[in-house]
């Protein structure tokens, strides 16, 4: 019996291919115990400058002091979901969808206050994921959820706000985004955060290869994203272009002795703007009101 056979949120080859790679995987490359006081897991990246006297250590405690510093990035990371949402009553509820280990889901809690539910299709993260929501005294407030985030399984107009910390490289915008329609409330809002291939320059870029071959996922055009949005009915109010400060925490992952061999693609990547990180912010179109033309 294959895995997709056994596990029946997993609809395709594509899809058990992520699973494999992240519910098989129990520790991210920098995200070890690496003196994490915090608290806080991620899968993610970062956005802005690290403190550069780190490399000026030498020995062993120049490592502690590199990863320390790309622990703090990570979990800084969430704050370019917070300044996009911001503000967001506490009656608010919001979807993390791909909610990895949970640290995106608590730390939005924690800035909000309102309640957060999380879907993913790994069972291992999704079990990690509670466990911290007990650990940080959120388990109320925040739930994770055994499910695909293409087919989330709430009712319709259930959530204020939708957020994706660079998970869509693992869907079908085309697919995911009218999901994420379904279930926003009239006019809520929806933020994305990703990498993307900027194809008005390079269509076809190699960094883009490099990057999917290494995480099992598919990097899309910033067009793609764009155009789905729209025919999704998800209206983008805001483009962000976060390249320039998503390089620093690149540099700095270079230099540790945790590197995968990955950091190059992404600094070709954006140093060319071949590859951008970006923040898109779109909002549910209303009901009767005239569809916006790509």
């Amino acid at each position: 019996m294959t895995i997709s056979e056994h596990h029946p949120l997993l609809r395709n080859a594509f899809e058990t291919s992520a699973f494999t790679y992240y519910d098989t995987k129990r520790h991210d490359a920098l995200n070890l115990d690496l003196g994490h006081t915090d608290g806080y897991y991620h899968h993610h990246f970062a956005v802005g400058d690290f403190d550069h006297a780190v490399l000026d250590l030498t020995g062993p405690e120049r490592q502690d002091a590199i990863n320390a510093e790309l622990h703090r990035m990570e979990t800084r990371q969430v704050d370019t979901l917070i300044s996009a949402l911001a503000p967001v009553e506490p009656t608010a509820r919001i979807l993390d969808a791909g909610s990895g280990r949970g640290g995106t889901a608590i730390l939005l809690h924690q800035a909000f206050g309102c309640s957060i539910e999380g879907v993913n299709f790994s069972a291992y993260q999704n079990a990690f994921a509670r466990e911290q929501a007990v650990k940080h005294g959120c388990a109320d407030k925040v739930r994770f959820h055994d499910r695909n985030m293409t087919t989330t399984g709430f009712d319709d107009n259930t959530f204020d706000c939708v957020v994706t910390n660079e998970t869509t490289m693992y869907v079908d915008p085309n697919e995911t985004f009218p999901e994420f329609a379904r279930i926003l409330k009239p006019c809520g809002r929806y933020v994305l955060l990703t990498w993307c291939i900027n194809d008005a320059l390079a269509p076809h870029p190699a960094e883009a290869n490099a990057i999917d071959e290494h995480y099992c996922c598919h990097t899309h055009r910033r067009t793609t994203y764009l155009q789905a949005l729209i025919n999704a009915r998800l209206v983008p109010y805001q483009v962000d272009d976060l390249t320039e400060p998503a390089i620093p925490y690149w540099v700095l992952r270079s230099q540790s002795t945790l590197a995968t061999g990955i950091e190059k693609p992404y600094l070709d990547g954006y140093h060319g703007n071949r590859i951008n990180y970006i923040r898109i912010s779109a909002r549910k179109q209303e009901e009767g009101q005239t569809a916006v033309k790509a």
